[in-house]
């Protein structure tokens, strides 16, 4: 499984961070910024990638809170957090949150990076 994020957002590495110190053998992890490849591979632009946390499993790209549930699934210390937000109203309730910080995030990283963005 390969998760896209983006390294030059000082949340989402904090974040991502934690998740590393797991040593989860099937997460490949990947810095969005600057890199053509995660581009190619993922089929999307820089803008589409910085707006939303990326997965591909299984040769299937996943986005946003669907995303965040496939890492929390595959790390054990945070498979609770899989368990819970994947129930249905949570989920909704979830997805409807992540969204709004991932915009904001979005709106910061967009100001940092905006050089990669014109």
């Amino acid at each position: 499984m390969k998760v896209y994020y983006n390294e030059s957002c000082s949340i989402c590495r904090a974040e991502i961070n934690l998740y590393k110190k797991q040593n989860i053998e099937e997460i490949d992890w990947i810095d969005i910024t600057n890199n053509v490849a995660a581009k190619n591979e993922t089929l999307k632009d820089d803008k589409t990638l910085l707006r939303r946390l990326h997965v591909i499993k299984d040769g299937k790209i996943f986005d946003g809170a669907e995303a965040f549930l496939l890492v929390w699934k595959k790390i054990p210390k945070y498979k609770f957090l899989y368990s819970f937000f994947r129930l249905p109203v949570i989920f909704q309730i979830f997805s409807i949150g992540y969204e709004v910080i991932a915009f904001f995030l979005y709106l910061k990283n967009k100001k940092q990076i905006k050089t990669n963005l014109e």
